[in-house]
């Protein structure tokens, strides 16, 4: 009698690295259990094949019935949990709002962290697991008008090496991918989030504004060296299914060059680099 697929959970599986990653661990012939926040992602998942969830990582009722749903298919079991889903709150720190700030935390960390916390002890019973965090070189290097985003990205950073050096000798792997630019539908969720809750018109960086509109608007990124999203899935099928995961996965150029240079460079140099590539 074959051993029954090894199981997955994917958060923020309607379009992007969500999305790639979903389609090709079940190529790979992993149980995938692919979750999206809004219904009708949901229901677009399920026409697809996919063991489909909704799952709102702003909301803990939402997580816990995910999980209760996916262990109730599994008879008790998860292989594996990739943290995906996020958004990108552009704005100057100056002009986020407690509340603006909140809402990013609560759907790029404090969500990540509770839905991973619900599944360790699954992993721990079982004796193995595997736990993929998507973080991004903004948790690595901050970038201007992101100071949200850079701040869930450096907290996501932290936390996670943390509960790797806790989950020593448990058989539980953790990992962290770092992507830089990857293409995606994050700038059109970044501009339904700008448009929630930065005032433009009343801020002093309203002139700027008006250019990161217009960038947020481009479907299409003109950043250099943008990769498709399976660059991605690459490194997570490394992290998954090799007996010797690494710590971390720098995924596109930026992110392997900024690690570099945050270390050789002085602070300053350092600060005038990042304006520049965050103002392009």
């Amino acid at each position: 009698m074959s051993a029954p697929p090894r199981s997955v959970l994917i958060t923020g599986c309607s379009t992007g690295i969500g999305r790639c990653c979903a389609e090709g661990l079940r190529g790979r012939g992993w149980r995938v259990f692919a979750t999206a926040r809004r219904a009708d992602d949901v229901a677009a998942l399920a026409s697809q094949g996919f063991e489909a969830l909704q799952l709102d990582l702003d909301a803990s009722d939402s997580i816990q019935a995910a999980v209760d749903d996916v262990l109730a298919r599994t008879d008790g079991t998860l292989d594996a949990l990739f943290n995906n889903g996020a958004y990108g709150q552009a704005g100057a720190v100056e002009d986020l709002s407690r509340d603006a700030l909140r809402a990013q935390f609560e759907s790029n960390l404090f969500g990540w962290v509770e839905l991973t916390n619900r599944v360790l002890p699954v992993m721990r019973a079982q004796g193995h697991g595997r736990v993929v965090m998507n973080s991004s070189v903004l948790g690595l290097v901050a970038m201007p008008w992101r100071g949200a985003y850079n701040a869930t990205k450096f907290a996501l950073e932290g936390l996670t090496d943390t509960l790797r050096q806790e989950l020593a000798g448990s058989g539980i792997h953790i990992a962290l991918v770092e992507p830089g630019p990857i293409e995606s539908r994050f700038r059109a969720n970044a501009l339904a989030a700008f448009e929630r809750w930065i005032d433009a018109d009343a801020s002093v960086h309203r002139a700027r504004y008006t250019r990161m509109r217009r960038r947020l608007e481009t479907a299409e990124s003109t950043t250099p060296f943008t990769l498709p999203p399976e660059a991605v899935l690459e490194a997570v099928v490394h992290a998954l299914e090799s007996p010797r995961p690494r710590r971390r996965y720098a995924v596109t150029l930026p992110t392997r060059l900024f690690a570099v240079l945050r270390r050789l460079l002085p602070a300053a140099l350092l600060d005038r680099l990042l304006v520049r590539a965050g103002n392009s």
